[in-house]
């Protein structure tokens, strides 16, 4: 179903799996939706013990950030899909039993509180306006803002350098309020996807693209892009990436626990090689991050 090596990683997800069951001690965990409901989810696979075999899970991811969220066709591909692959397993679920769908920035906390989804892995940084309304396991992964620009672009080194220059970012991120807040004189578009951005940029409309480094690299490691795009590399801010949960989910832990498993066997590099590979090298000092249960409500 995904273009990441499956079967290298087996064997990792099965040990982490393991050490969120014996964390966890088979808590009631069966529950993912809460009161939202939702048609043929992870509510009907049961509330005791946690076991979820036989039932469903509808996972939010992004549609359109290579080595992120890609759906092409009908196969996702990229980072936030194989760890909420390697998440549902660790819950006793199969790859067979997720239904992928389209978590768009703006859109995320909706489709978590009216139960669209039963969770969401789709470049989702944590914050503590987003907890008033969701819940976060994790964070898996730290990355840190950065800009994209074109290669023959020697002139924006940083944020300092985007005065008179058109900046672009994706409506309801965290990447366009930080601009916002410390950048008051940029000229910032706002789009609906980083793929608007990326064209405006590529075509010479829009100076450059923000968000997280690792959302960037994947775009700038496209094969049609090659030689055309680069990132700054001065990062200017720190993202923690988390599972998305609606409010109250009683699997929040259980899930830190299995996140924190996938560092530890090194489950989580191999996902990174698998979908970054040479394009990308993740902060050190950041990452891997500790999982908390402070975003869990529950």
């Amino acid at each position: 179903m995904r273009n990441s090596k499956t079967p290298l990683r087996l064997a990792a997800v099965l040990a982490s799996a393991a050490l969120a069951v014996s964390a966890c001690g088979g808590d009631d965990g069966g529950d993912t939706n809460g009161d939202g409901g939702g048609d043929d989810t992870a509510a009907e696979g049961g509330d005791d013990g946690g076991d979820t075999n036989g039932g469903s899970l509808t996972i939010g991811i992004k549609y359109d950030q290579p080595g992120l969220g890609l759906m092409e066709g009908d196969t996702p591909s990229g980072m936030g899909v194989d760890v909420g692959v390697a998440v549902a397993e660790g819950l006793g679920y199969s790859e067979d039993d997720i239904t992928w769908q389209e978590a768009p920035t703006p859109q995320r906390e909706t489709l978590l509180d009216t139960g669209q989804v039963d969770m969401i892995v789709a470049t989702y940084s944590i914050t503590d306006e987003r907890f008033q309304t969701v819940d976060f396991a994790g964070p898996y992964f730290v990355a840190g803002q950065d800009l994209l620009i074109r290669a023959d672009d020697d002139s924006i080194q940083g944020p300092a350098d985007l005065e008179g220059k058109l900046l672009c970012s994706v409506t309801g991120s965290t990447s366009a309020a930080n601009v916002q807040e410390e950048y008051p004189d940029v000229q910032l578009q706002e789009y609906s996807t980083y793929s608007e951005c990326l064209s405006g940029v590529v075509n010479g409309s829009l100076d450059a693209l923000t968000t997280d480094d690792v959302i960037l690299a994947g775009y700038a490691a496209q094969p049609e892009y090659e030689g055309q795009l680069q990132l700054t590399g001065n990062t200017f801010s720190e993202e923690n990436f988390g599972v998305g949960l609606p409010k109250g989910n009683e699997q929040c832990e259980e899930i830190n626990d299995i996140l924190n498993g996938m560092w530890e066997d090194g489950t989580m590099e191999q996902i990174i090689a698998d979908n970054l590979g040479d394009s990308y090298q993740y902060n050190q000092e950041l990452n891997p991050p500790e999982p908390s249960a402070e975003y869990c409500s529950a």
